[in-house]
């Protein structure tokens, strides 16, 4: 009985592996960018199946480039230095002590692992910041806020160069500015989108801790156009945090991203769902045909 049911779950493995293979196709040679956040940073287990879902990936012929976050351990550096924190408006205000403890935890601490977790499943990852070549330069968002940047400038050249050497690249949110010296911190929904418009990504996933873009009943909305989008956020049926993603995504898809998706980060191989089957996950937003 035991043999059997080892054989059948060969089977359906073997019939899954079978059934990906005209969306593997489909993506081929194409460009993918993965923000990567929430609580998934936090757990090994998480993490290490995150990072074997971007291998596969580029092991079948995607680009892809991982963005992303680290608020958490922003906050806990900040605290155990004794930096108190400040917020407008919701926002945290990045003053010269706030910004280099931002820099040290993103391209330090929170980037690299995330490049060993790559490693670790077979891949080859280098990681980098928006300042990496002028990846990204940013000026000012709100002179309330302090160094927190707006991408006005992407060079993204070194991305491509690492795709051409079979590399994954994983972004940090740190950016240069137009005046020497000046570093920013840029929110990893932004970043990840200001990427993926200047790659010309055909997808754009931000993985959440939500299941979706939800509509007035709490269901979630598994495919919009920015017609669409806007109209929700007008009616106030997109609310609260959903809002900047949305907005993320609507400025993505205006700067050439073919589709954006948001998705839960916090189901297993969500990345894989959304590409590689033909239900997807979460919602994704594109132009109308």
């Amino acid at each position: 009985m035991k043999s059997r049911d080892m054989n059948h779950d060969w089977i359906a493995t073997a019939r899954t592996l079978s059934e990906a293979l005209p969306f593997m196709q489909r993506y081929a040679g194409s460009v993918v960018v993965v923000k990567f956040g929430g609580n998934a940073m936090g757990d090994d287990d998480a993490m290490a199946e995150f990072a074997r879902d971007i291998v596969l990936m580029r092991q079948v012929g995607i680009n892809p480039v991982v963005v992303h976050g680290g608020g958490p351990m922003i906050n806990d550096m900040l605290t155990k230095l004794g930096i108190k924190s400040e917020f407008v408006r919701g926002k945290r205000v990045t003053d010269k002590a706030t910004v280099e403890v931002v820099e040290m935890v993103l391209t330090g601490l929170v980037n690299k692992r995330i490049v060993q977790a790559i490693m670790d499943e077979g891949g080859r990852a280098v990681g980098l910041s928006g300042k990496d070549d002028d990846l990204m330069v940013c000026e000012a968002d709100d002179p309330e806020l302090g160094f927190v940047g707006r991408p006005v400038e992407m060079n993204p050249q070194v991305l491509r160069d690492l795709f051409k050497a079979g590399i994954i690249p994983v972004v940090a949110p740190v950016a240069t500015g137009m005046q020497p010296n000046e570093t920013f911190n840029v929110n990893g929904d932004t970043a990840a989108g200001a990427i993926a418009g200047a790659l010309k990504a055909d997808r754009l996933l931000l993985l959440t801790d939500v299941s979706g873009v939800k509509d007035a009943s709490g269901s979630v909305v598994t495919a919009m156009t920015p017609e669409e989008v806007n109209a929700m956020i007008d009616d106030g049926t997109i609310a609260g945090g959903m809002i900047p993603k949305t907005e993320t995504a609507l400025k993505a898809i205006e700067d050439g991203v073919r589709a954006v998706v948001i998705l839960d980060g916090r189901v297993p191989n969500a990345c894989l769902l959304e590409l590689f089957t033909e239900h997807g996950a979460g919602s994704l937003i594109r132009p109308a045909r």
